[in-house]
């Protein structure tokens, strides 16, 4: 039996009838049993009339939700677990999960690289003394750790214990030609282990080196065209090889091939800081609402703080605010002690593990925080109930 998706139920005192909304009534049950067992094969049929109704518009319709659902992101406020001799401030810059749901920090203070698990246990810490501005943090495929620092004008690659790798770039020395940099801020390395650095804050430009550091070409310049930038900022590659540059003061992410050609740009989404990329091509992104960057010789005052989840196509798939938090007027001499849990005031970096919890690092919070996704059916789904007015 098939019961047309425009079907609907009507009842009388003594009867059930089954109505086409497109048609006439085309059947009607007698609600007065004689006997329990009347009953009984009575409410089995409307049950199975109930089921079958259904089963057939989600037939129709694939697509179509059985129920709402909604996801929500909750703060776990005991996450880290940092141990006595571990600091716990500094603005936290850098951050990813590598292939155990491990979760690395870099940031400012005398313990710049920082390990927990994904419950918040202490892993280890290194790099002390090695770093002035450190900025950003990568893992690559092979579990070694790449590190930016805009003060040192440097990338680096190291093993996960902290034995140092590979430098590019030369070291407190800033310039524009094939073995400087300029404030890098990012960078990003495929499978293949080519490298793709964003430099930075003092050229506005991508440079590509092979795996041994070895320079291939870059591309960019100061402005607001497309392969143009005003900050390129963050950036990720996917697993199809296409680049992502959060070319964050002027409110947009670009997409580039590897060879630099330009693809696309998708803007005036919000402010990105931090970009992360997962094995599914989705990109998180964290920042804030598109805004003026700097007016008449201020920057402003954020909006909020959001994490925003985009296919690779471009279209929106999660959208999440974080509490806009307190430090006071001075973001460099912060009264972190206002900050509640799920609070921020500058996110800077975000990464997320295998079962979907998402990290964010906070520059001015001085801290990295642990939200956890949580999956919520609407109880309310009648669509004629406008809800409060």
């Amino acid at each position: 039996m098939s019961v047309p998706r425009s079907c609907s139920f009507r009842t009388t005192e003594s009867a059930l009838i089954l109505i086409d909304e497109k048609g006439p009534s085309f059947a009607m049950f007698q609600l007065r049993p004689r006997t329990g067992l009347h009953f009984f094969f009575l409410s089995t049929f409307i049950l199975y009339l109930a089921v079958v109704s259904q089963s057939e518009l989600f037939a129709q319709n694939p697509g179509f939700a059985k129920e709402p659902v909604i996801v929500e992101y909750d703060v776990d406020p005991a996450w880290p677990h940092y141990p006595e001799h571990v600091s716990k401030k500094g603005w936290v810059s850098g951050l990813a999960v590598d292939d155990q749901d491990q979760v690395w920090f870099f940031k400012k203070g005398p313990d710049p690289v920082q390990v927990y698990t994904a419950d918040g246990k202490f892993v280890r810490t290194w790099g002390k003394d090695n770093f002035v501005n450190p900025h950003q943090l990568r893992i690559d495929h092979a579990g070694n750790i790449w590190v930016t620092d805009f003060g040192l004008h440097i990338v680096q690659k190291y093993t996960p214990e902290g034995k140092l790798l590979m430098t590019l770039g030369v070291r407190g020395e800033k310039g524009q030609d094939e073995t400087h940099f300029n404030m890098p801020t990012d960078m990003a390395i495929t499978r293949s282990g080519d490298i793709f650095v964003t430099d930075g804050y003092g050229n506005r430009r991508i440079v590509h080196l092979d795996k041994n550091g070895k320079f291939i070409k870059a591309w960019g310049e100061y402005g607001s065209q497309p392969g143009q930038f005003i900050l390129p900022h963050a950036i990720v590659v996917d697993s199809q090889g296409k680049l992502y540059v959060a070319d964050r003061n002027s409110g947009r992410i670009q997409i580039f091939d590897q060879k630099g050609q330009f693809l696309d740009q998708w803007s005036g989404l919000l402010m990105p800081w931090g970009l992360s990329v997962t094995a599914d091509d989705d990109l998180w992104i964290c920042g804030s609402s598109p805004h003026w960057w700097k007016r008449h010789g201020k920057y402003p005052e954020y909006k909020d703080q959001l994490f925003l989840k985009l296919a690779n196509d471009g279209h929106v798939k999660s959208l999440w605010t974080i509490p806009l938090g307190d430090i006071g007027e001075d973001k460099n001499n912060p009264k972190v002690s206002r900050l509640k849990p799920g609070e921020a005031v500058g996110v800077h970096c975000i990464a997320q593990d295998s079962k979907g919890n998402v990290y964010v690092g906070d520059i001015y919070g001085e801290r990295a925080q642990k939200f956890i996704p949580i999956t919520k059916r609407s109880e309310e789904a009648d669509s004629t109930d406008p809800g409060p007015q």
